[in-house]
């Protein structure tokens, strides 16, 4: 079976509880959609159960990209007093969105811990096209800014892809057998609710995880199947 999830932000015991109810397996494939750092208290737990999976496929979102910043200066190599002041610099944006408990987890990790976990998250994917039968499923963090159908995906930008907030009514692409399941923008602030929303081609599987009364959601791309933690 092929699996989507997206910002599991930490929440280290919901995600190992999510693998445990779809019974994932070697078999399986898994893509997680971004966010998988921050506001949460595991953080690198996470990260560090995911780099043990082949079969799991991470797709890079605003928090990877705002956490490689900082930690690349923070932890990849031997820190000057330039690399200090730039390490200052651009800190603050990032803990105002939640970097505290991804900086004490890398903290922890011995230096060697440190490259290997920053490698893995440097090459997270940008986005990712998926056959499932009849149907193609685009895995991406936030969407598509500035789209166009005429567009190649691999001509957007990271930023094109991590901070967009769509339109749920947008349609991308004309062709309906084509889906873009994205993450980023929690359910709750679409329509209120912590579950996982279809709109015009469009399935948006960020339910909250990280906040009380959240959820973390997967959804089965081969039934439809929606599961919840």
């Amino acid at each position: 079976m092929i699996y989507a999830m997206s910002d599991i932000h930490g929440m280290y015991d919901k995600y190992m509880k999510m693998l445990e109810l779809i019974e994932f397996s070697d078999d399986d494939e898994l893509y997680i959609l971004g966010d998988v750092v921050d506001r949460g208290e595991k953080p690198v737990e996470v990260l560090l159960d995911m780099m043990k999976r082949p079969n799991v496929h991470p797709i890079i979102g605003n928090h990877e990209l705002m956490a490689l910043d900082v930690l690349d200066m923070m932890f990849g190599s031997e820190n000057g007093e330039e690399t200090e002041n730039a390490v200052e610099a651009a800190m603050e944006d990032w803990l105002v969105n939640g970097g505290a408990y991804t900086i004490e987890g890398f903290a922890k990790l011995s230096y060697p811990d440190r490259i290997d976990v920053l490698d893995y998250m440097s090459e997270f994917l940008l986005c990712e096209a998926v056959d499932v039968g009849d149907k193609t499923f685009i895995m991406v963090h936030s969407g598509f800014d500035h789209f166009s159908p005429d567009k190649k995906l691999s001509d957007y930008t990271v930023n094109d892809l991590v901070w967009h907030r769509p339109d749920p009514a947008f349609r991308y692409f004309a062709d309906e057998s084509i889906y873009v399941v994205a993450g980023h923008t929690p359910t709750e602030l679409i329509n209120g609710e912590n579950s996982i929303i279809h709109s015009s081609g469009n399935i948006f599987i960020d339910c909250g995880a990280w906040y009380d009364g959240g959820r973390l959601a997967c959804l089965c791309l081969d039934t439809m199947e929606e599961f919840y933690v």
